[in-house]
This record gives C-alpha cells, sequence and structure tokens, in this order.
C-alpha cells in the first residue's frame, strides 16, 4: 500500500480521537467551566450537528480546490479548532472552537476517501480505504483511553495539546507523500444527486441509521459519570472500560463486514437486537465492575458490527448516486451521535438517573427495527408489484 494511505490513517486517528475523547473527559470539563454535565453535553450534539448539516457545504467548498490543496487546509483548519479548544478560557468559547473544529471534520472524510482510492489500482480500492478509516478505529481502541488518561491526570486541556502533534505529523506527512492531483470535481455535481432522496429506501436506512446511532451515544456520551456513580469505578477503570469498548469496535466491524457480505439484512436486524438486548442487560448489570467490562465490549463489538452492512444498504438503495450516498449515511450517523447526546442530557436534566439512560436507547432500537420492517414491507410489495420495476417502488 502507498505511504499516503498510512499518513491518511494517522490523519484520521487525530480527528477520531478529537471526537471521542470529549465523552471522557466531560466531567472534567464541566468542572473546570463551572456548567452541568448535560450543558457540557452540548459539546458533542454541536458537532455532530455541524458535521452532519455543514458537510454538503463544506463538501461543495473543498471541491473547488485540487484535492491534495484541500485536504491539506482541512486538516489545517482542524488543528487550528483543537489548538481553539486547548486555550478556550470559558464554556461558550469551546463551544465555538468545537464547531469550528467540525466543520472541517465534515468535509475531510469524503475528500479522503476519493484520495484514498485514487492512490491504489480499482481492485484494491475497497482495502484502501479500510486502511485509512482504521485510524478512527484504533483512536477508540488507543486515542480515546490515551486521551481521557491525560485529561484525568494532567487536566482536560492536556488532552487536546496532545493530539495537535499527530494532526501536524499526517499534516506534513501527506504534504510530502500524496501526488498532487489538479483535477477538480464539478461544483454542482453533489446537489444533483440529492435525488437519490426521494427513494423511500434510501430515506428509511438513514432513519434507521440516526435510531441506532442516538441509541449508543445516548448513552456513550455520559459513560464516564454513569461508570463512577453507578458501578463505582474509579478513573482507571473508566479508562480500562473505554479501551474495551474500542477493542471491540475494531473486531466488530471487520466480524460485521464478512457477515453482511454473507446477509446483509439479516446481519442489522440480528445485530439490532442483539444490541437492544445488550442494553437492557446494561441496565440490570451496570452496578457489577465485571459484568460491566464485560457489557461494555460487546456494546463496541456489536454497534460496530451493523456499519458495513448498513453502508451497503444506503449505498445500493442510492446506486445511481453511491457518492452521495456514502455522503449522507455519515450524516446520519452523526446527526444520530449529537441527537442521543441531547436526549441523555436532556433526561438527565429532567431527573433521570445514569442508571436508567440504557433503556433510552432500547426504546431507540426498537424505533431502529420498526423503521427497518417498514423498509423490509416496501421491498416485499414492491417484488409482488408484478410488472412494475421494484427499484422505481425502493
Amino acid at each position: 500500500m502507498p505511504l499516503a494511505l498510512f499518513a491518511l490513517a494517522l490523519a484520521s486517528f487525530g480527528i477520531g480521537t478529537s471526537e471521542f475523547v470529549i465523552m471522557g473527559i466531560l466531567p472534567e470539563i464541566a468542572r473546570d467551566l463551572t456548567v452541568t454535565i448535560p450543558q457540557a453535553g452540548l459539546l458533542v450534539t454541536a458537532y455532530a450537528l455541524t458535521v452532519t448539516f455543514a458537510g454538503p457545504v463544506v463538501a461543495l467548498l473543498a471541491a473547488r480546490l485540487p484535492q491534495k490543496t484541500a485536504l491539506l487546509g482541512l486538516l489545517c483548519l482542524f488543528l487550528l479548532g483543537n489548538l481553539f479548544c486547548a486555550l478556550a478560557p470559558q464554556f461558550s468559547l469551546l463551544l465555538i472552537a468545537r464547531i469550528f473544529t467540525a466543520l472541517a471534520h465534515a468535509a475531510f472524510y469524503g475528500n479522503g476517501v476519493v484520495v484514498a482510492a485514487s492512490l491504489v489500482p480499482p481492485h484494491r480500492r475497497s482495502q484502501a480505504i479500510a486502511l485509512m478509516f482504521s485510524g478512527m478505529t484504533l483512536a477508540n481502541i488507543i486515542g480515546v483511553p490515551v486521551g481521557t488518561m491525560i485529561g484525568l491526570a494532567q487536566g482536560w486541556r492536556a488532552t487536546f495539546w496532545a493530539i495537535i502533534p499527530f494532526l501536524g505529523v499526517a499534516g506534513i506527512a501527506l504534504a510530502i507523500l500524496l501526488p498532487r492531483k489538479g483535477q477538480e470535481r464539478a461544483a454542482g455535481r453533489l446537489v444533483d444527486e440529492l435525488i437519490v432522496l426521494r427513494r423511500p429506501q434510501v430515506l428509511l436506512t438513514l432513519l434507521a441509521s440516526v435510531f441506532i446511532a442516538a441509541s449508543l451515544f445516548c448513552v456513550l456520551t455520559y459513560i464516564s459519570p454513569l461508570l463512577a456513580t453507578v458501578t463505582g469505578m474509579d478513573e482507571t477503570q473508566i479508562s480500562s472500560a473505554l479501551l474495551l469498548f474500542g477493542g471491540g469496535t475494531f473486531f466488530g466491524i471487520f466480524v460485521g463486514g464478512r457477515l453482511a457480505d454473507w446477509r446483509q439484512m439479516t446481519t442489522i436486524v440480528g445485530t439490532f437486537v442483539v444490541l437492544g438486548a445488550l442494553y437492557a442487560v446494561f441496565a440490570f448489570s451496570a452496578t457489577s465492575i465485571p459484568s460491566t467490562y464485560l457489557t461494555i465490549f460487546l456494546l463496541g463489538f456489536v454497534s460496530f458490527a451493523n456499519g458495513p452492512g448498513m453502508q451497503a444498504r444506503v449505498i445500493d438503495k442510492a446506486s445511481e448516486a453511491p457518492n452521495i450516498g456514502a455522503s449522507l449515511i455519515h450524516s446520519s450517523y452523526n446527526f444520530g451521535n449529537g441527537a442521543g447526546a441531547w436526549l441523555g442530557g436532556a433526561a438527565l436534566a429532567s431527573g433521570m438517573s445514569y442508571g436508567h439512560l440504557p433503556w433510552l436507547s432500547v426504546g431507540l432500537v426498537v424505533a431502529a427495527l420498526a423503521t427497518l420492517g417498514i423498509a423490509h414491507e416496501l421491498e416485499r410489495n414492491a417484488e409482488n408489484a408484478g410488472g412494475l420495476d421494484p427499484e422505481a417502488l425502493s
């Protein structure tokens, strides 16, 4: 594989760590900046919503630049955003800095996938894209737990300072290793592809992804205080639990990909059912440290195991516009992340205990399953429609 792909993976590692480590240091931020934990949860919500809704706009602007210039510019903006986070003296400025950072995130992955695919022959494009995204998986395994430990030991600002060198090294490596690409995409292409939103199957799959992502972040955003107050874990044990979650995501995404190639819808529905069961188990077993460790690992495993099938499904249903399909599934997950963090925060603010948050997640998984049930029924009706084109109904 070209060395530039490893530079993209390193950038993905830095971006992924910056996005997800906020959950581990949320109580420290709230305490230092004198806000409540639910208020601090807005850092997650605002970030995810910015990625979701600013993504298409930033991508269109970046498309006017050569690919290498766009990637380096976006990475520099992301680095500056983390610098502003580390220096923010009050919560409102930290929130603005996170939104600024999310603007760069919104377009980096879309451009990065195109660049990664262009670096290898067509028959190796999937491997190249997987290598790039391995950086985000490793962020959950290594970056988030280590970043949490740094934040707990040295203060939350130290976490952002620790991320900046990785982004800088990745930027230098990309500047050296990426070939200069002068080809530009047409600015209106993304808008033209939005016609796929007229397809119910695309919309239903995106909606299911919103529900399933919200189910995870409803709990994950507040996992540190949950583990501290309900399970009775200390700071070291909380970091260990986050490490187990990251390990589960690493194995889950590969196993889920293999299963989805075998039976796509069976894998998606099966992982949703197991995920709902795990949340219910977590609600009862969170008082036990050993069972919580196991549950956290399995939550990471199953949460990421459904990803490959969901992404493949939406791309299949948006077959005439796979690029916008891939972009929309990324946006829907981020919207779900923000919605889940907001829902969890609102529940806590209204008096719900941390130990009851998993029940909200169970409800969201049920909503995702219901959405898939509607999609399946529409597909079956399309297949039984005789002379009608099933694709036209999907």
